[in-house]
């Protein structure tokens, strides 16, 4: 493994690219801001607002993907109080059990901004069956979830009229993946590699599920998707996870202060719904070596919150440390023994990044504070 000479991210995570200096494309794109024209920008984003505002007379004339975080906080501020849009709220629920925060952060949103949310819980039986297909064949145990968070905000916009769905930042190009396009547009986001590159038919004979319990997990024809017009927040304004959750903090969201302090994160109020949901994002650090304490200490020393040294020592402490709360919910909720699921887990490790000590436990060959 090879880190960024920035930041500590590390070549193995997918689609993120080095330049001759090794510094990642995350890096690289954080310079860049300094040259940008946010006024021009900021002046595009506006013209599009004002192209589609009332354009469905008193009913909604956008719509944005929520999840009830902090970076969605941001989002309905700013369409409904900063550009006097009318938004309409779609969110998909994974049906975990939910954490008070997260419980409360939904409901804020609809009642400091004033704003519907129309939710999504998914079919229980078949999130199950998809859920440990996923987990056991891939290690990837929310593809069901996460392919939904996808398509149902575009199905709905398309059942409501409302082209304009607004999402908040490109995760590709903001943090370095294989989309990593600085585009307003976020058409292609579909194609992103998070909840992508599985044929239908293998879901059915594997999973033993049905085509239609599969069917909002089809995106919308293309000619429906043709006259949607899907936009990053991120591409109009200096994006930043920690401004925004300083933002939220104000206007009513909830972290997980007093409530859980989880071993493998860094902070306290990112993805913080759910907890079985983050064995998920977890599962890179077996297949990657890196998983979310590396995602946000990286974060942290490009918006310059942490040195570099600083970041190692949370990566170090916190990276390989799966909070046991999520394992005893995701083994609850799929119907594991939590045998059954360290040994699965087990056998995702993967063998060129890591090796086990004499205690059995799996150790990073290349660790980035042995640089």
């Amino acid at each position: 493994m090879k880190y960024c000479k920035k930041c500590v991210m590390p070549d193995t995570r997918p689609g993120i690219t080095f330049n001759e200096e090794g510094i990642c494309s995350a890096c690289q794109q954080m310079e860049k801001r300094s040259l940008i024209n946010w006024e021009s920008r900021w002046s595009e984003f506006k013209d599009i607002c004002d192209k589609y505002r009332g354009m469905n007379g008193d009913g909604p004339d956008c719509a944005i993907a929520v999840s009830g975080g902090k970076d969605s906080h941001y989002q309905v501020y700013l369409m409904k109080n900063v550009m006097h849009m009318n938004p309409i709220l779609f969110s998909v629920e994974d049906n975990f059990p939910m954490t008070e925060a997260g419980k409360h952060n939904l409901k804020n949103i609809s009642e400091e901004f004033g704003c519907s949310i129309i939710s999504m819980k998914p079919d229980i039986r078949a999130q199950k069956k998809l859920m440990r297909y996923m987990f056991e064949k891939y290690g990837k145990p929310t593809w069901y979830i996460d392919r939904l968070i996808y398509t149902y905000p575009l199905i709905m916009a398309a059942k409501f009229n409302t082209p304009l769905l607004v999402y908040g930042e490109n995760v590709s190009y903001e943090y370095g993946g294989s989309d990593a396009i600085e585009t307003y547009s976020a058409r292609e986001q579909l194609n992103n590699g998070v909840a992508t590159g599985i044929d239908e038919q293998e879901l059915i004979n594997g999973a033993n599920v049905t085509a239609r319990e599969l069917f909002f997990t089809r995106a919308p024809e293309q000619e429906k998707l043709d006259k949607l017009d899907p936009i990053y927040i991120s591409y109009f304004i200096p994006w930043n996870s920690f401004k925004n959750y300083e933002f939220a903090r104000k206007h009513g969201f909830h972290d997980l202060t007093h409530e859980w302090n989880r071993t493998h994160h860094v902070e306290n109020f990112d993805q913080i719904d759910s907890r079985a949901y983050l064995v998920h994002s977890w599962l890179k650090y077996p297949k990657f070596g890196h998983a979310s304490a590396t995602d946000y200490a990286a974060r942290m020393v490009r918006y310059g919150y942490l040195t570099r040294d600083e970041a190692k020592q949370l990566v170090r402490e916190h990276d390989d440390k799966l909070d046991p709360l999520c394992v005893r919910d995701f083994c609850e909720f799929c119907g594991y023994t939590e045998t059954e699921f360290w040994n699965i887990l087990d056998s995702l490790y993967n063998q060129e990044l890591f090796e086990k000590n004499d205690y059995g436990k799996w150790m990073l060959k290349h660790p980035v504070w042995e640089e």
